[in-house]
């Protein structure tokens, strides 16, 4: 008696997937708590107030503590929300708290950290003047106030347009307007700043629109003011009179004197008050054949990040260079646009010895001067140390790295990957070699495990089909096709066949086999489909019978060199 072989699982296969699956579901609980804290304005007046938001990542339980705040302001306008979302697959809970601080006296006053969570928040400060001047629609219940950075701007100049709408009731609903001006476009930027200022004894909620203005040609310029049309909550005499409930505001026309491009100007046009670079970041110890990086970073005050032009470095003679992307911020600061880019630059010395890299220049127009002006940055010099691993030069000057061997002692080992920039250590190598190993694990042991229990068989009796090939089979004679009969067929034999030449040679009835080449016929020439398909009802009624020849159990090879 011949058994047929059951491969077993591995047996740590389960416990692997296991202690995987396990650690998926703990990673999103794994994740670090984040606190961070910012102010909606960065300077008020000392009759107005400020929004402190505190926004907490992960599961945060209770309130932030805002005792110490006490001291410098008072406290109105609490609200939190909680948000949640998917980060690469893993849910992520955002908590936003917010309070409107009130300050009680001037000058520069600290916002100290707070405790939230178990976290403490960064410390902050804001900048409290004096009272601001009072607005011309002041005693209203609704007004509109508006105003620009520059009332002369020049053509292209980016110019920041403020509107405020003062409402002294509580809002149901409402929509503030602005219009489009002719020969400028202008462009809402950011979100609107809501916060209270008290006028004449009397506390008004303030939203505060930021837009940018560019005017296109010279001359003067009109633009249209704001409207404004709500409901606000109403008084006992206002709903019985039933018409104190509709607000409606306009703002006032302004007028601007656009001035054309000097002559004089440098080219490419780019107006601004103020324009500063620095080197933001300067590398340390720096060796040949190996990355290093600076990153620039420019400031323009009265710009936006479209305006700026593009950083780069000069040609740096013995080196390559490579640029990441920009990264750009803007804001809105006293009433103008602002932008801040930043730029890396990744550097490989070809040689040991002095590098310089030249600083940048970037030329532009003083707005507030009237003049043209550049900002530039002063060279670097690096010391390049002979590098660890072996450097063979490439055209246009620079270096193509070669892979490092290896030696005994070295405590910190590091090879060199084509299409890598920076080197990378044998942990690397290490993790993803394990990797690889764990999937080719996985992958042979879902290929070796058996489709089900093999039942005992013996040379002399013939292999029985399942009963699901069985049922296919009567289920193809009965409605399927000659495809599905062959199909069918081919599938009752243990092991399948192949096709139906070598089903045929497994097959002990003369009028099955019969049938078989009129099933063949009647698919490939010029056969009656009909008569097979009766042929085959007929000899297949009670079930292929098969040779019982030992050697029909496994189909032979077809000879190498016939």
């Amino acid at each position: 008696m011949k058994r047929a072989v059951v491969p077993r699982r591995l047996p740590g296969m389960r416990a692997l997937l296991l202690a995987l699956l396990a650690l998926a579901l703990l990673a999103p609980a794994a994740q670090a708590q984040v606190a961070r804290a910012w102010l909606d304005r960065g300077s008020i007046a000392v009759d107005e107030t400020a929004t402190l938001n505190i926004e907490v990542t992960g599961v945060a339980t209770g309130s932030p503590d805002y005792s110490p705040l006490l001291r410098d302001f008072q406290l109105s306008g609490y609200s939190s929300t909680r948000s949640y979302q998917q980060v690469n697959g893993a849910s992520q809970v955002r908590t936003l708290y917010g309070v409107a601080l009130q300050p009680r006296r001037q000058g520069t006053l600290p916002v100290p950290a707070l405790e939230v969570a178990g976290l403490r928040t960064p410390p902050l400060s804001l900048t409290v003047t004096a009272t601001a001047t009072r607005p011309a629609g002041a005693g209203d219940v609704a007004f509109i106030e508006s105003g620009v950075d520059a009332t002369t701007p020049y053509v292209q100049q980016a110019t920041g347009y403020v509107v405020r709408l003062y409402v002294g009731v509580p809002l149901v609903s409402g929509e503030l307007d602005q219009p489009q001006p002719d020969g400028a476009t202008l462009q809402r930027v950011g979100d609107d700043v809501r916060y209270s200022r008290e006028i004449d004894g009397r506390r008004y909620t303030v939203i505060e629109r930021h837009y940018l203005l560019l005017p296109e040609r010279s001359g003067v310029l009109e633009v249209p003011g704001a409207r404004f049309r709500g409901r606000g909550v109403a008084g006992f005499f206002d709903d019985l009179f039933g018409d104190g409930d509709l607000l409606e505001a306009s703002g006032a026309t302004l007028r601007l004197q656009v001035r054309g491009i000097p002559d004089r100007a440098p080219q490419p046009w780019l107006p601004l008050h103020d324009l500063s670079l620095r080197w933001a970041a300067k590398p340390g110890q720096v060796r040949a054949g190996e990355a290093a990086t600076v990153t620039v970073e420019a400031s323009a005050d009265g710009a936006t990040a479209a305006q700026l032009p593009e950083l780069q470095l000069p040609p740096i003679d013995g080196a390559q260079v490579f640029a990441d992307p920009v990264q750009v911020d803007e804001s809105f600061v006293d009433g103008r646009p602002r932008a801040t880019a930043r730029r890396t630059f990744s550097i490989v010395p070809a040689r040991a010895g002095t590098l310089r890299i030249a600083g940048p220049r970037l030329s532009w127009w003083d707005v507030r001067a009237g003049r043209a002006a550049a900002s530039s940055l002063p060279a670097l010099d690096l010391v390049v140390v002979p590098g660890t691993q072996t450097t063979a030069p490439v055209p246009g000057g620079g270096v193509a790295d070669r892979p490092r061997e290896a030696t005994a002692g070295d405590g910190d080992v590091r090879w060199r990957v084509p299409g890598v920039l920076e080197p990378v250590r044998p942990w690397a190598f290490a993790t993803v070699l394990f990797a690889l190993a764990w999937l080719l694990t996985l992958a042979w042991g879902l290929h070796r495990r058996p489709p089900g229990k093999a039942m005992p068989a013996t040379a002399d009796e013939p292999r029985t089909p399942p009963a699901t090939s069985e049922s296919s089979l009567r289920r193809a004679l009965r409605s399927g096709d000659l495809s599905d009969i062959g199909d069918a067929l081919c599938a009752s034999a243990q092991p399948p066949a192949a096709g139906l030449e070598p089903l045929l040679r497994r097959l002990s009835d003369p009028a099955q086999r019969e049938a078989i080449e009129l099933l063949q016929r009647a698919r490939w020439s010029d056969g009656d489909p009909v008569a097979a398909r009766e042929a085959l009802r007929a000899a297949f009624r009670e079930g292929p019978r098969w040779r019982h020849d030992p050697a029909h159990a496994r189909e032979p090879l077809p000879p190498l060199y016939p």
